[in-house]
Formats: C-alpha cells, sequence, structure tokens
C-alpha cells in the first residue's frame, strides 16, 4: 500500500467499538437489511445481506447499509413486531464479525414532505376515496406526514398533513425497541437518519419547514427535541454505552422551497446555517450522540448529498472539517470522497474517517485494490445515479420513476450483479462458442467481457482505431473525469482475457464472420433536424470530439441530458449558450436522477443562461436562429455556432437470423444502464 494511504488503515473508535479502519461503507437507500418497499413487507434481505458480506471481506472498516423505515411502507408494520428477521439477522452478524468488520443499523422516522411519492401514487393520494381504500395497503398519509402542513417536495400539489404528537413518541418508542432487538442480535450500534438531507427529523430541526407551536417547533431547543429524545430512548433501552451515531447535514444549502445552493454562490440559507449547525452538532453530542456521519443538504438542493459528476469531489470535506471542532465524537465525512485527499483529512484530524457509499456498488473489491496498489484495477463509479437512485422529476412531475426501480434501489448501472445476484451472474457456457462482436463501445465490451469470462472464444471487431465508441465523445467534457477513467478501465480488463481485438476494421457483411454466434453493437445515429439551414449546425458529437469549432454565443437545439451538459459544458470554456427545448421542462426522461438535473436547471437559473421552453427551431442562419415559442410567436436569437443535441436512432447492421443479437443503442436507445445490463441479459444466453 502507498504511504498516502495508511491514514485510512489505522483503528478508531466510536463509543467503546474499535473500528479496524477509517473507510465507512455509507447507508444507500435499497440496503436495508430490513428489504426496501417489497410489498412482501419488512423481511431479512438475503440480497444485501449478500452484498455486505462480500464488502466485509473486501476489508471495508464500518458499514452502514440503507434506511431501514420503523414502520413498514406496505401493510404499516413496524420492525420491532417481526422477531424471526431478528433471529436471522443475528447469525448474519456473526458472519460479518468473522471478517472483522463493524456494522450499524440505520434506522429512519421517516420521510415526510421528502417522500418520493410516485406518478403512480400520487393520483391514489390525491383522492379521498381511493386514499382511505388502499390506506391498509400502504398509508399515503402516515408516510407524507410532516411537521407542519407543507407542500411534497415531489407533488407540489399535494400538501403534507401535520405529525400528531401522539405519532411522534409512537416512533420514538419504536427507536428504543427496534435498536433494542439489533444490539441483541449483535448490531454493533445504530445510526439515527436523520437531521440529515431534510428528511423528517431534519425538516422538525429546520424553522423553514417546522412552524409547530408545541413543545416540538419554535425554539432551537424544541425543533431539535424530537432528535434529541430520540438518542436517549435508545441509550434508555441499550444502555449509555451503546453507540448511536447520526446521519447530519452540517448546512442545508437552501435558497428556498425547491431551490438549491450550488458551490461557492453567494445566498442566505433559509435552512441550517454554519452558525446553527456549530450550536447544533454540540447540542446533538451532548444529547447522546457518538458520532456525526456528516455531509450536506436537502432534497431542495440533493446534488449536495447525492453528488452527480458536475459537483467538485471532496464537495462536503470544508463543512465538515469545520464542524468537527465543534464536537468531540468522532465525524465522518461522505460526498465525492476521494481516498487520497480522504486519508490527508484524517492524518491531518480534520475527520475522523472517509464515507464512501456508490464506489461500493460497482466495485465491491475497491478496497482490496486499494491496499494491493492495484488502483488502475478499481471500476469508476461515474456519478450517474441511474442503477443506484434514479428518482426523477420534472416540472409538473412527481417522482416519475418506474415502479420496478422504486422497489429496487442500490442497483449498479455499470455492474449489474450488485443486489441482482439471482438474475445476473456468470457460470460457465455448457458449450464453448466462436462468439463475433460488432462495434467496440461500452455495450460491445461488456458483451466480450461477459462472453470471455463465461469460457467462448471472442473476437471484437471497431471499425476506428480506438475502442469506446460514442461514450469517447460523452467522456469529452472536463467533468467527466470518471467517465474517462471508466473507459480506460475496460481497455485495461478486455487485455486480461484471450480476446482478439480488431480496431480499424468495418464489418459491412456479417456473412463474412466465421463465428456461431454474432452480437451487434453498432449503437445509434444523431436525428436530423428537418428546418432550413440545418446543415450549418453541428452535431453533438462533433462538438465533444472537438472536430468543429464553436463561437462564443452558441445556441443547443434539445434540453435533454446531452444538450443540457453541452451548454454546461460552453459555460465552463466561456462561452454563452442559449438552450431551446421543445418539452416544458429540461431534462424530462425518466430515470435521471433528480439530484443530477436539479444541479444542472440551478445552474443555468443562478448563471442566467437563456432556456427556452415549449419552443421550436424555425429556421438556422449563418448568425442567428429564428425560433417558435409557445405562444406561437417568432423569435430571431443571435448565434455564433448551433449545435443539435435531439436524440438518436439505432443503427444496427442490416441482419436476420437465431444467432444475431442486437444490443444496447442499436436494438433501442437508452443509456449506459440499458447497454450495459442489456449485454449481459444476451450474454448469459450463449
Amino acid at each position: 500500500m502507498e504511504e498516502k494511504y495508511q491514514a485510512l488503515f489505522t483503528p478508531w473508535k466510536i463509543g467503546n467499538v474499535e473500528i479496524k479502519n477509517r473507510i465507512v461503507m455509507c447507508p444507500m437507500g435499497g440496503t436495508s437489511l430490513f428489504g426496501w418497499f417489497e410489498l412482501t413487507g419488512c423481511h431479512f434481505d438475503k440480497e444485501a445481506a449478500k452484498l455486505f458480506l462480500e464488502r466485509a471481506k473486501n476489508n471495508v472498516g464500518l458499514i452502514i447499509p440503507g434506511i431501514a423505515p420503523l414502520r413498514d411502507t406496505f401493510w404499516g408494520k413496524w420492525l420491532w413486531q417481526n422477531p424471526k428477521m431478528f433471529e436471522e439477522l443475528k447469525v448474519f452478524m456473526d458472519e460479518i464479525h468473522k471478517t472483522g468488520a463493524k456494522l450499524f443499523i440505520q434506522l429512519t422516522a421517516g420521510m415526510g414532505r421528502s417522500w418520493a411519492i410516485t406518478e403512480l401514487v400520487a393520483p391514489l393520494h390525491k383522492n379521498k376515496f381511493t386514499r382511505a381504500l388502499i390506506k391498509p395497503i400502504i398509508d399515503t398519509s402516515h408516510e407524507l406526514a410532516s411537521p407542519s402542513p407543507q407542500r411534497s417536495r415531489w407533488a407540489h400539489d399535494i400538501e403534507c398533513p401535520e405529525m400528531s404528537r401522539e405519532q411522534i413518541h409512537e416512533i420514538i418508542e419504536a427507536f428504543a425497541k427496534t435498536a433494542r432487538l439489533c444490539r441483541d442480535a449483535g448490531v454493533d450500534g445504530i445510526e439515527v437518519h436523520a437531521v440529515h438531507e431534510g428528511y423528517l427529523l431534519d425538516q422538525f430541526a429546520i424553522e423553514f419547514f417546522n412552524k409547530r407551536t408545541d413543545e416540538y417547533g419554535g425554539s432551537f431547543e424544541n425543533r431539535y427535541r424530537f432528535a434529541t429524545e430520540v438518542v436517549r430512548a435508545i441509550k434508555d433501552a441499550c444502555g449509555k454505552d451503546y453507540p448511536v451515531s447520526l446521519r447530519y447535514s452540517v448546512e442545508s444549502k437552501m435558497k428556498g422551497f425547491c431551490q438549491g445552493a450550488l458551490p461557492n454562490e453567494k445566498y442566505t440559507e433559509v435552512g441550517r446555517s454554519m452558525k446553527e449547525s456549530e450550536r447544533a452538532a454540540k447540542y446533538l453530542q451532548d444529547a447522546g450522540y457518538d458520532m456525526l456521519n456528516a455531509d450536506n443538504g436537502t432534497y431542495d438542493s440533493w446534488y449536495w448529498a447525492h453528488p452527480p459528476m458536475y459537483m467538485p469531489q471532496n464537495c462536503n470535506l470544508e463543512d465538515v472539517a469545520h464542524i468537527k471542532s465543534f464536537v468531540d465524537i468522532p465525524v465522518v465525512c461522505a460526498g465525492r470522497m476521494d481516498a487520497e485527499v480522504g486519508a490527508k483529512a484524517v492524518m491531518d484530524g480534520k475527520i475522523d474517517a472517509v464515507g464512501i457509499a456508490r464506489q461500493f456498488l460497482v466495485d465491491p473489491e475497491w478496497v482490496t485494490k486499494l491496499m494491493e496498489n492495484r488502483l488502475e484495477d478499481i471500476k469508476p463509479c461515474i456519478c450517474c445515479h441511474s442503477g443506484c437512485f434514479n428518482f426523477s422529476s420534472s416540472k409538473g412531475h412527481a417522482n416519475t420513476q418506474d415502479l420496478t426501480d422504486t422497489m429496487g434501489l442500490a442497483r449498479c448501472a455499470l455492474n449489474p450483479v450488485t443486489m441482482q445476484s439471482k438474475k445476473y451472474h456468470i457460470k460457465p457456457a455448457k458449450k464453448k462458442k466462436r462468439i463475433a462482436i460488432v462495434g467496440g463501445g461500452i455495450g460491445g465490451m461488456e458483451s466480450a467481457l461477459v462472453c470471455a469470462k463465461r469460457g467462448h472464444t471472442v473476437t471484437l471487431y471497431e471499425r476506428s482505431d480506438k475502442l469506446g465508441g460514442v461514450f469517447i465523445a460523452a467522456a469529452a467534457p472536463s467533468f467527466k473525469e470518471k467517465d474517462k477513467a471508466l473507459i480506460a478501465w475496460y481497455i485495461r480488463e478486455l487485455s486480461k482475457y484471450p480476446i482478439d481485438i480488431k480496431l480499424n476494421t468495418e464489418i459491412k457483411d456479417i456473412k463474412s464472420l466465421c463465428a456461431d454466434e454474432i452480437i451487434i453493437a453498432t449503437g445509434a445515429k444523431a436525428k436530423k433536424l428537418s428546418v432550413k439551414g440545418a446543415e450549418n449546425a453541428i452535431e453533438a458529437i462533433d462538438y465533444l470530439l472537438g472536430n468543429k469549432a464553436v463561437g462564443e454565443r452558441v445556441l443547443v437545439v434539445g434540453g435533454g441530458l446531452t444538450g443540457c451538459e453541452i451548454a454546461y459544458d460552453l459555460y465552463l470554456k466561456g462561452k454563452q449558450p442559449t438552450i431551446v427545448e421543445m418539452q416544458d421542462d429540461l431534462i424530462t426522461a425518466k430515470g435521471i436522477c433528480l439530484a443530477n438535473t436539479s444541479y444542472l436547471r440551478d445552474f443555468f437559473k443562478a448563471n442566467d443562461v437563456p432556456v427556452y421552453l415549449e419552443s421550436s427551431v424555425c429556421e438556422i442562419g449563418k448568425n442567428s436562429v429564428t425560433i417558435k415559442g409557445k405562444d406561437g410567436r417568432l423569435l430571431n436569437i443571435s448565434a455564433d455556432s448551433v449545435i443539435l443535441s435531439i436524440g438518436y436512432n439505432p443503427e444496427p447492421l442490416k441482419a436476420k437470423g437465431k444467432n444475431i443479437h442486437i444490443i444496447g443503442d442499436a436494438s433501442s436507445v437508452g443509456n449506459l444502464r440499458t447497454v450495459i445490463w442489456g449485454a449481459w441479459k444476451e450474454c448469459m444466453k450463449l
């Protein structure tokens, strides 16, 4: 191990529990050991247990599974009412402890106005009759219950009801009962979720959300009363020495309802300010909390707690390091943490441990690889959120996430096996075959790896002089450093297997291929814009690859993810971008996490980037573009250059036969997740 990482591999203590190293696997929604949003109700989740045991065997110090709601989302059963689940948990904890790792269970009081109510459920809640009808199955009023009546973060036309004092006391009691069962099952500690991210306890703590006039609202002490009564109840039930961590947001980074503050932006904090946080951290410590597992943000500024690739690495470190000087308990920092920077912060006493989350979904062995100086073998997380946490929303829509995704969080776009090991796995092929793969993009490379691991003889054909396909263009912007690293990882990984890679080889007739099975991964081609002057525009890929230069004033046609990322890239380069989009909001597609989309929307608004919604391009001139707005009026916009980003059409080779398998964008245009998962689905059959 390199010396610069050694500080991460020193022991530390939370209360009287010693942790072998300073790497904390942070909680992620969907990784609860008590299941997540399943219709069958709370149960010991063997898939999550498998996930954690594999990471524990790969040298993580402390594991904190994802939030476990004290009351099951479906059927309303309390966790403490299921003793069998805790018996299974005890057996699992024995296995965890054999690895030397420690594990805390994270319990949550609830989500309140941050509950990501879906487009499917929202209409049922709005109607009094259907709300009452579904209440025995899912009590939406309970899930949405907040400190005070207020609008839902996800469905702005839904008013969340005020939580009663009786409900508060019931939740506090449930914390104590559940924590004691966890302790008796051998769990090393409890994490309370949370005065963090704008969830229920945080809503009580923040004056902007809490307008109560009883003992749980008003003064500082009253607003933090719920959180302090929780830890005291747990200590009363489990003993004062039983460790209790708190998931904690140092600052809310909020400008208002659904308005986040960007890094380095000057703004007035309406949530928890640093001044209040300095007091709150000490107050919560004195109430009994033994650790702060810290970052920043609320669901209104979600990109701080779930940083997309646009956020700086180590984005929360400065604030978390500042708050550490106000407490005597250990402080963990999370949020795009870099191992080297984290190790230095630990060595300098700025934090006590480094919190890492989604990197564990991509590569379960990354800590081991770090210890063995195999950094180049670590498969990077690209912060896309498209598999693990793709809650999506746009103007006028609640969470548009598919139900299968709502019920299956913590999966990984880059690693289908994560939380889906029964569905995706490598098995030796019953019959070894010759496999030809046409197209060396991500889908082609993933197919080559899966087929080679199964024992097939693989030949990969790529018409250009390099591997990566369209993802090379996608990885081009400066903020896509992890995307570039992913391409490099694939190329290195391919070299470990006997895969015959033929570059500069274009396949026009698949009949020329000597293969038992043929995988076509030729991707898609850009759609054309049928307006006068379209020939004057630049295709998105040509811009990203640097094939064509642009002027100072650049109009981007298409406000989807790619178009917005191009506009963001242009702004960072000092250009003056303008976006024209036909929909009523930017980035309206399903499956793109709100943490990612809200950052871009907030960025354009904060930096006065012109955005024309519900508008279409009528004509592209030499120095201007004519668009038609929502009101039907024509508007001329000055532009030195025009970039088209209006989508793609599949471009497969024309071929038929039982041995022909079309994958990825060549079959149906999607994203990296659909490409990779689709490649596995086909290759597992061969």
